[in-house]
């Protein structure tokens, strides 16, 4: 048994205006602690629907769960305010665009300290949270960044204060949705580094929800891929990448470009 997440047959239903669509169909795996688990498909595949799913963050007047799903062994199944509980705290979300998830109004110090305090930081504890977030996710300058607001920092050093945001309570999990898909290759490889950094310092297990192969053989320990609401492939990353069973996940690694022969070891 996972400790993180333990997931079986996972379904996910959305009621649309053309019906009821099975958006996730029978899907089932796990993470534990220090784990990297990437779920890996191509735009509307359902991988964003997994993850929002077992957070309970789709509109519950439109989606409808079953299957098994205990989050740090909650049942965020039958118990959908028991994954509200744990948001922030036990799991965080590292969402996909800084610029939509930031509020263009408040400075990045404000926003920061407001995640500390909504963890249960008191004023001055949280002014000492965000100095020694800003040092973990190593943003430059801090003084001057808290200052500043979204629109004057680069994407890079936007996506470091959200990773910072999603560490305010010390997650034991972290969702990664698309968390590199709006970088340039270099800034990429900083971000999936800190990420990496994280990990091996925390003990946090990742979920990566990621269209790109090359970011999932970068950090993963194991990659299910995803078409059409149901995992077509899954297992270790080395197996996946380097032999892969279906012709949909021999697609995706042709898309990636290779500088040389893949080694496991290089994370």
């Amino acid at each position: 048994m996972n400790d993180l997440l333990d997931v079986e047959d996972l379904q996910i239903e959305l009621i649309t205006g053309r019906g009821v669509v099975r958006a996730v169909d029978g899907v089932s795996f796990g993470i534990g602690a220090g784990e990297t688990v990437t779920i890996i498909g191509e735009s509307g595949s359902g991988k964003s629907t997994t993850a929002m799913g077992l957070l309970r963050l789709l509109p519950p007047d439109l989606a409808v769960l079953s299957g098994t799903a205990r989050l740090l062994g909650a049942d965020v199944i039958t118990d959908p305010g028991a994954a509200a509980g744990l948001r922030g705290r036990g799991v965080s979300l590292i969402p996909q665009d800084p610029m939509t998830a930031l509020s263009p109004v408040h400075t990045i110090g404000s926003q920061l300290c407001e995640a500390a305090r909504a963890r249960g930081a008191s004023r001055s504890g949280a002014r000492r949270r965000v100095a020694e977030l800003l040092e973990q996710v190593r943003i430059p300058e801090p003084a001057r960044r808290l200052r500043e607001y979204p629109h004057q920092l680069s994407g890079g050093m936007l996506q470091r204060v959200l990773i910072a945001i999603a560490l305010a309570g010390e997650p034991r999990l972290l969702v990664a949705d698309e968390p590199t898909s709006a970088l340039d290759v270099t800034v990429q490889a900083g971000v999936l580094d800190l990420l990496m950094e994280i990990q091996e310092s925390t003990g946090a297990g990742i979920l990566m929800i990621t269209h790109d192969l090359g970011v999932a053989r970068l950090v993963s320990d194991r990659i299910h891929v995803m078409r059409r609401g149901r995992f077509v492939e899954s297992g270790d990353v080395e197996r996946v990448v380097e032999e892969p069973a279906e012709d949909y996940t021999r697609g995706l690694l042709a898309a990636v470009p290779r500088l040389g022969p893949w080694d496991g070891e290089d994370r």
